[in-house]
């Protein structure tokens, strides 16, 4: 019995890993639950940590016609890194412009943010009047709940003056 469990051991430790991803998501319009972008230059997509359920790591919400999604990854212990993805006025697909980090009078704005904590930040980018980017929303289906579309921005630190760049960005999921 010890010689098949000693057998088994390196099988178990194989299946047990969880591939690494190593390339962006399709661009689809199908409410896939994907996304992902390139930090300067570097892959990033949500991932979880143990058996954190998908809905933790992506999420999409409207309100009224503003749309927030939040995607965050986990899996690079101890730190954790998150989008967020405020589109403010989504009535047809279009490009949005990401260009603010203020509020707008009914409380909402149009903007990119990246955030890199362990319990507290340790560095937040926004995009902002200097630092601008924009989403291009492909598929905003209200009957069966789904955008989609593709980003891009440079955004600024709040900490310093460095400037994060994300590229060939993609969604592709179902609001809450």
């Amino acid at each position: 019995m010890k010689r098949i469990l000693i057998a088994l051991l390196p099988l178990i430790v194989l299946i047990s890993c969880k591939k690494d991803v190593d390339e962006l998501p399709a661009a689809t319009q199908s409410g896939a639950h994907t996304f992902g972008a390139k930090v300067n230059g570097d892959l990033w997509v949500p991932q979880g940590f143990g058996s954190l359920p998908a809905n933790d790591i992506l999420e999409a919400r409207m309100s009224g016609s503003d749309i927030v999604i939040n995607a965050r990854n986990f899996a690079s212990s101890p730190n954790e890194t998150e989008f967020q993805l405020t589109i403010y006025n989504v009535t047809s697909p279009g490009v949005y412009p990401l260009n603010i980090n203020v509020t707008h009078p009914n409380g909402t704005s149009s903007y990119g943010y990246y955030v890199k904590r362990k319990v507290t930040p340790e560095d937040e980018w926004l995009t902002s009047a200097t630092h601008t980017g924009s989403v291009t929303v492909t598929r905003i289906d209200a009957v069966n709940r789904i955008v989609s579309g593709t980003f891009q921005f440079n955004a600024g630190s709040i900490y310093n003056a460095g400037v994060l760049s994300v590229t060939e960005g993609r969604f592709d999921v179902r609001i809450q």
